[in-house]
């Protein structure tokens, strides 16, 4: 098809119309610009439409539209991707396949701890209808306002939890999918064990939306913790931060849910931008590591828990201060600081951002290492070091020395990625950890996969979306 046709994108667009309602295929200019942007407003992209089927049946009439006309598919959940997965390119040539409109909860099962959710669901409405029947899905990042479980299991989103739970696809059973062919597999069993072959689930999760589009999800449960306690510590380097991560694990066993470790430059960033937040130490320490238990038995046990790991770290001197939340409020105010890093970036202004995964034993060492080199390149870069320590990933981001304009900093971004992402690679890690690949970092996997691996990729892409219509150009 000749996509400059204007006849053919309209016989196509009345196809739409007709399938799921002419109110949901939006191509006004304006109205546009929402879905084409992407969260960090970096790019803006170019569509035919947006168009927002309201079932999984919808959803398999625009594929098979899509595949009949040859028009390329961008699914989209919240739009809050940061690597440019869920914005189309410039060509103009696409569709971009809102599935907000898909956001029933269709069951609950308490029994068997799993609830089976549209794509298409908020993750916080998830959150609190697990809450509404006694139980948590432990699933917990900034954009949870905002962002789709369907886009968190298309980029096997992580969040502070991991290291108790395990990241999106740990905690989903089941998956709903329409292929490229338009076709529904219906892969929604709330099963613990299923060894039928392959393993299509995981095929599909992390995929970014190349491969085909999910719909629906039978995610797991848990039982609600009896009490939730939060501590902050400041030490001197992250070497004494893994010191303190197997102690946590020594002292604290499962009850260990999150291990974040911060710097002091974020919490001056967050300070600085949100002037009301406030820091609860009382001296500044060089390093903090925010620790959360979630117990089964009591506020008490997880309080003695806590204490205990405070009194055994004090005495090892690995931390210089600590505090433990006296309140949910409190708790509240001390994980609010961990949530707007990001926010107080982006005040900041720009900078270059690394989503990176390390063997944890390695990462102070690629911190101490990688900071170095960037120092040489661009001497008083400011490194803003953040991240879920406990299961390796690292937000690694450079913001530009003290009086120098952003705009000129990020003109060296091809350099500073190439320090960062080398030194990821020689200490055995991954330039993405739980943000994927995209149209960001599509040219730059390649640089560290092997020709083998990129080859059985293709092939998977190949056999599943022979006509490359499925989110194209992101990843390969």
């Amino acid at each position: 098809m000749n996509f400059s046709d204007g006849n053919s994108s309209s016989v196509f667009l009345d196809a739409c119309c007709t399938a799921v309602g002419s109110q949901y295929v939006i191509t006004d200019p304006e109205t546009l610009v929402a879905y084409l942007t992407d969260w960090r407003g970096r790019f803006t992209g170019a569509a035919l439409a947006v168009v927002k089927p309201g079932s999984t049946q919808e959803v398999a009439q625009i594929v098979q539209l899509c595949r009949q006309h040859h028009i390329p598919i961008v699914p989209q959940g919240g739009n809050t991707g940061l690597v440019l997965g869920s914005v189309p390119d410039a060509r103009g040539n696409a569709i971009v396949l809102s599935l907000t409109r898909l956001n029933r909860v269709r069951e609950i099962d308490p029994l068997n701890n799993t609830m089976t959710v549209d794509a298409g669901c908020i993750l916080q409405n998830v959150q609190e209808a697990a809450a509404a029947v006694g139980r948590l899905f432990p699933l917990s990042l900034a954009a949870e306002g905002s962002c789709t479980i369907g886009g968190n299991l298309a980029t096997n989103a992580g969040g502070t939890a991991v290291l108790r739970y395990g990241n999106s696809r740990e905690l989903c059973l089941g998956l709903e999918v329409v292929t490229a062919d338009g076709a529904i597999w219906n892969g929604l069993r709330g099963l613990r064990k299923d060894n039928t072959g392959y393993d299509l689930r995981d095929l599909y999760i992390g995929a970014e939306g190349t491969l085909g589009i999910i719909t629906g999800a039978v995610l797991k449960l848990f039982a609600q913790p009896a009490a939730e306690l939060t501590a902050l510590v400041g030490m001197q380097s992250p070497q004494q931060a893994l010191q303190l991560l197997t102690l946590a694990q020594q002292h604290c066993g499962a009850t260990l849910t999150g291990f974040e470790l911060m710097s002091d430059f974020c919490l001056t960033l967050v300070q600085k931008h949100f002037p009301h937040m406030r820091r609860p130490l009382a001296a500044p320490s060089p390093h903090y590591a925010l620790i959360q238990l979630s117990d089964s038995e009591s506020v008490e046990h997880a309080n003695g828990l806590l204490e205990q790991l405070v009194a055994g770290a004090m005495e090892a001197e690995l931390i210089e201060d600590a505090i433990v939340a006296s309140s949910i409020a409190q708790s509240r105010s001390i994980w609010a600081l961990r949530e707007h890093i990001s926010l107080a970036q982006a005040a900041e202004g720009k900078n270059i951002k690394h989503d990176v995964s390390l063997p944890i034993s390695a990462i102070g060492d690629f911190i101490t290492s990688t900071d170095a080199l960037l120092q040489t390149h661009s001497p008083g870069c400011r490194m803003v070091t953040f991240g879920h320590l406990g299961d390796g990933n690292l937000h690694y981001n450079v913001s530009p020395p003290e009086g120098m304009a952003d705009t000129v900093f990020i003109d060296t971004q091809e350099a500073i990625n190439q320090i960062v992402h080398d030194n990821v690679h020689a200490f055995n890690g991954s330039i993405s950890a739980e943000h994927g690949i995209g149209m960001l970092k599509r040219e730059e996997i390649l640089r560290y996969k092997s020709e083998v691996e990129m080859g059985l990729m293709r092939t998977i892409k190949q056999a599943l979306d022979p006509l490359n219509l499925m989110n194209p150009g992101k990843i390969l």
